[in-house]
C-alpha cells in the first residue's frame, strides 16, 4: 500500500511581505502557534517569503523577534524570496499590503494561481474596518511592532476560521 494513500494533503499557507523579516515571519510564527494550540499540525503547514531577496537567509528583525517573544512566539524562520513555484505549491498566499499583493499577483500565470492570492487583512475580524493593510514597522517605533502583532493575531484567527469552514475542519 502506498504510504500517502488515505492521507489528506496538508493545507499550505505562505505569508508574504517585502523583505520577509518583519510581517510575514511574524504571521508565520503566530499562525504556527494557533495551529499547534488547535492540534492542526497534521493538516496545516505554514511558511513565509518576501517579494525582495534583500535579506535572504537572515533571521527576522531583532525588534520583531523581541516583541514576538513577549507574546510567546518563536520567530526564527530564515528569510527567503518568493519563487514562481510557490504559486502552485501553496493553497493560500497571503500578502501583507497592496504592493506585495500586486507583485505576487503579477507572478500568477493562471486563474487558479491568482485565486490563491489574498490580502492578509481580508481575514481581520476585530480590526476589519480600521485597517486595509498590515503596516511595515521596520522604520518605526516599538508601537508599530505591537500594532502589527495585534493585527496579525486577529487576521490569523480569522484565517483559521475561514480554512476550517472551507475545508470542513470544524
Amino acid at each position: 500500500m502506498n504510504p500517502t494513500q488515505g492521507k489528506k494533503k496538508k493545507i499550505r499557507l505562505l505569508f508574504v511581505c517585502l523583505g520577509n523579516i518583519c510581517r510575514s515571519p511574524a504571521a508565520e510564527g503566530i499562525m504556527s502557534g494557533i495551529i499547534e494550540k488547535n492540534g492542526l499540525q497534521e493538516m496545516i503547514e505554514v511558511d513565509s517569503a518576501g517579494t525582495s531577496g534583500w535579506h535572504e537567509g537572515d533571521l527576522p528583525d531583532e525588534r520583531m523577534r523581541l516583541h514576538g517573544e513577549k507574546r510567546g512566539y518563536n520567530l526564527c524562520s530564515r528569510s527567503r524570496k518568493i519563487h514562481k513555484e510557490d504559486l502552485s505549491d501553496f493553497d493560500y498566499i497571503l500578502a501583507m499590503d497592496e504592493n506585495n499583493f500586486r507583485t505576487v499577483r503579477a507572478m500568477a500565470t493562471s486563474k487558479e494561481e491568482a485565486d490563491k492570492i489574498h490580502l492578509m487583512t481580508d481575514y481581520l475580524v476585530q480590526f476589519r474596518k480600521l485597517h486595509d493593510h498590515i503596516p511595515d514597522p521596520y522604520y518605526g517605533e516599538a508601537s508599530g511592532f505591537e500594532l502589527v502583532l495585534d493585527l496579525l493575531e486577529d487576521a490569523c484567527e480569522g484565517l483559521l476560521l475561514s480554512i476550517k469552514r472551507d475545508h470542513l475542519l470544524i
